[in-house]
């Protein structure tokens, strides 16, 4: 954290310490801890110990985030898995949006996480690879709080920076190419209207893991950022009755 940008109110990194049954937990590109913290909460009260890592850059000032890369990003998650490692022997790991995008990176990786829970997780975003070729912009409009519960806001930024683009494009492109080394069980969430990721990114996700039990979750009352949405708690037994069947 730089004294210039301050980590905001809401979007501190969490932890809490439970069972030897760790939680890995990641929010999204742009994002903050704030749209996961709910369903951190209901893990640990589940007994679990869960680590929420604020991604390098996010939960501050979207000029701090420009400067990030993607590996800073994949940084701060194997940090946080680290703290697990010293309190857990069994690790499950979920995330939304870009937050489900390092999840199948860390799954790629470390083939020790027991299983996966990847929620809206991105792979592929058309729009997103075109945007990265704006050369005479700096930053474009924000994409947070895609949420169709009335009256609920993400804590995220108001700016998207270009440079940021340039670096999740590239870490789809990576995690996308490798997704066949996950086998892994996978539970997937999806919603069906998502203004950010399209829907398409799930079924490329389902289709291209090399698990033997995977399981495609459609949510039909939420938009991109279901863990804040009228499918939360949806979310949050389904991935509690995941975790105590792959235990």
């Amino acid at each position: 954290m730089s004294e210039k940008f301050p980590v905001l109110e809401g979007a501190e990194p969490f932890y809490f310490e439970g069972s030897r049954v760790g939680i890995l937990v990641s929010h999204g590109f742009t994002g903050s801890t704030q749209s996961m913290r709910p369903l951190g909460e209901a893990y640990a009260k589940a007994g679990y110990t869960v680590c929420g890592p604020r991604l390098k850059g996010h939960g501050t000032h979207y000029e701090d985030m420009e400067q990030t890369t993607y590996q800073d990003w994949i940084a701060s998650i194997e940090e946080g898995f680290q703290w697990l490692k010293e309190r857990c022997d069994i690790f499950f790991m979920t995330g939304l949006s870009m937050g489900g995008t390092l999840t199948l990176y860390m799954a790629e990786q470390h083939p020790e996480i027991r299983a996966i829970i990847p929620i809206n997780a991105a792979v592929d975003i058309p729009d997103m690879a075109s945007a990265q070729n704006l050369n005479n912009e700096r930053f474009l409009d924000a994409i947070g709080s895609d949420i169709k519960k009335p009256g609920i806001v993400e804590l995220a930024y108001e700016k998207t920076p270009v440079q940021s683009i340039k670096e999740i494009v590239e870490l789809m492109a990576n995690v996308k190419s490798e997704l066949h080394k996950i086998t892994c069980p996978a539970l997937i969430f999806v919603s069906e209207e998502d203004h950010v990721v399209p829907p398409s990114n799930s079924e490329i996700i389902y289709n291209e893991i090399s698990s033997e039990s995977k399981e495609m979750y459609r949510m039909k009352d939420s938009y991109h950022v279901a863990t804040l949405d009228n499918d939360q708690q949806i979310i949050i037994e389904k991935t509690l009755q995941f975790i105590e069947k792959n235990l």
